[in-house]
């Protein structure tokens, strides 16, 4: 592990990825480089390639870390519509806590693994709905899309100008993603149904 002469201790990816999601979230994707993180954390910027390859791994990792606290919804045996809804809270909480992340990750979603975290819970949600598994992929791209959609004309102000909301009110915004989770559940129920009179 590299050791700074300056701070006289080890970094830790933890550490790395605290410090790059600060700066991601003050200055945007745009102001991450590895010569301003290593100003942040007071190194020199040759000891970060110990610990991350370049900036694309670095937004990686800083993503992952901010998914590894998500309240995701537990394989408890609640039923699906509850937890569907619960992870679309946990997404949409992403958002808001960290829009410069989610709208570059939103961007770019080779930088995601589809196979875990997240996305593995959506998978699981989406096979206790009922969706058959060549429907998988299709139904979690196109809920996502969605769901993506939304959270753009959000965090971007356009659904507050759309809705006529003013200042700090969200009103608008709580009651409309309400409805379009609403939406989505009622949906995959609807189909659900249909498939089974076939």
């Amino acid at each position: 592990m590299a050791v700074s002469a300056r701070r006289g201790q080890p970094l830790t990816s933890e550490e790395i990825y605290a410090a790059a999601l600060r700066l991601l979230d003050t200055a945007g994707v745009d102001g991450l480089s590895m010569r301003k993180l290593a100003a942040e954390l007071d190194v020199n910027p040759m000891s970060l390639y110990h610990h991350v390859e370049n900036k694309q791994a670095l937004v990686r990792g800083a993503c992952a870390a901010v998914v590894s606290r998500l309240r995701l919804p537990p394989d408890d045996g609640a039923p699906w519509q509850e937890q569907l809804r619960t992870l679309a809270h946990a997404y949409r909480s992403l958002a808001h806590s960290h829009p410069s992340l989610w709208s570059y990750v939103d961007g770019h979603p080779d930088l995601v693994d589809q196979e875990s975290g997240l996305w593995a819970v959506f998978n699981r949600i989406l096979v206790a709905a009922g969706i058959p598994a060549g429907e998988l992929v299709r139904t979690r791209t196109t809920l996502y899309a969605f769901v993506s959609g939304f959270l753009s004309a959000e965090t971007s102000g356009l659904l507050a100008e759309l809705g006529g909301e003013t200042g700090a009110d969200t009103t608008f915004a709580d009651t409309t993603f309400e409805s379009a989770v609403d939406l989505i559940v009622a949906g995959i129920e609807t189909r659900h149904r249909a498939s089974g009179d076939r």
